[in-house]
């Protein structure tokens, strides 16, 4: 139970270390289930699998989430039945000490309720899971704030899995704007090659064009040694911050909210950038399309080459997201913030198709994004 200290922190900050708390035990349910060799697997659609893993891993997530912040809406990826039971041990009510020990930067000491929305994938990489690729595979947990990607966590439940049966598994990295990320160590790529990372398994000539429109390049000058074809949007953004792909072009409109908004605010937190394949952002608030209609452009530095490397031809049919009215609203009260602390006169400036399943905030009239 948390502490009446950890009650005081921040809810941004709470919601943060919540999240880091759960993804511990999603962990454990997916390699529960896993070892007991029955996955429960279930065809959605084309190339597109659900797992038991998936479904109790979101059960676990979700009912931890809303037990805690029940007036937080929170998108998950899989259709659950409602009237599923949700088992005791399922249900974290701890807090991540180790989060709650940051300062909570001031722009994000009082924000409500209404202006966060949660997004969940529970099991990144469910094609890879089922295929034994088990280091393509995370459990996402991102943290939009007035639509954008402000916090997330990417857990990795097989981390350090092919160094043997003995060997701890998982690793927890987590981020927030404005504080930095944690649980890795950031390193550059290799300046002698130019490794673009992209799908596995949903690729098609749109999105081979906008790679190659990277100027790919392996160690021997050839251009397919330079990609990097892995599963799960959490992983192919791990590879790019521990520098083993420059950056991560996806020209389809096949990925979701929940798969970019944790990696997004990960990377933007250490000076990244994730977009869409035109340079837009990508929008996280509650009545945003569940797909990215405009593709993911994810990198560490140069943003601004990769995506001027995007022709007409390769962006033509691609839609970027679009802006609420309610954040259009509070887009305006930060700029009336901004003008007031200029003048002298305000307080510390802050920083600057539906699918899934959904846990609406409580009361059912609080205000949505």
């Amino acid at each position: 139970m948390a502490t009446n200290a950890a009650l005081s922190s921040p809810l941004v900050l709470r919601i943060l270390a919540a999240s880091v708390n759960v993804s511990f035990k999603a962990g454990d349910i997916i390699r529960d289930i896993m070892k007991s060799g029955d996955l429960g697997i279930v065809e959605k659609g084309p190339k597109d699998l659900q797992t038991e893993a998936d479904r109790a891993a979101q059960r676990c997530i979700i009912a931890s989430l809303h037990k805690q912040f029940p007036k937080v809406a929170i998108f998950g990826e899989e259709q659950l039945d409602p009237s599923d039971q949700i088992p005791d041990d399922y249900v974290c009510k701890e807090l991540a000490p180790d989060v709650l020990a940051h300062p909570c930067p001031d722009c994000y000491r009082d924000v409500q309720d209404e202006q966060i929305v949660i997004w969940v994938d529970p099991l990144d990489g469910t094609a890879e899971f089922t295929q034994g690729l088990l280091d393509h595979v995370t459990v996402l947990i991102g943290i939009a704030i007035n639509g954008e990607a402000k916090a997330g966590v990417v857990y990795q439940p097989y981390y350090n899995y092919e160094q043997g049966d003995d060997a701890k598994l998982g690793r927890c990295i987590w981020g927030l704007v404005g504080l930095g990320s944690f649980g890795f160590e950031p390193k550059l790529p290799p300046a002698d090659r130019h490794l673009i990372t992209t799908t596995r398994s949903h690729s098609d000539w749109i999105v081979t064009s906008a790679v190659h429109a990277c100027g790919p390049r392996g160690p021997s000058g050839d251009p397919e040694e330079g990609i990097v074809r892995v599963g799960g949007a959490g992983h192919k953004v791990l590879l790019i911050i521990e520098g083993k792909a420059h950056a991560y072009v996806f020209a389809s409109k096949g990925c979701k909210k929940w798969d970019t908004c944790a990696p997004e605010a990960v990377l933007t937190a250490i000076g990244g950038r994730l977009t869409d394949i035109c340079g837009n952002p990508i929008l996280y608030h509650s009545e945003v399309q569940r797909k990215n209609l405009g593709g993911v452009l994810a990198t560490v530095a140069d943003h601004a080459w990769y995506t001027g490397k995007m022709t007409d031809e390769i962006k033509q049919g691609f839609e970027s997201d679009k802006v609420s009215e309610k954040m259009k609203e509070w887009k305006l009260k930060q700029a009336q913030k901004e003008a007031e602390i200029n003048a002298g006169q305000g307080d510390a400036m802050p920083d600057k198709n539906f699918e899934g399943s959904s846990v609406d905030p409580l009361p059912n009239d609080s205000p949505k994004l």
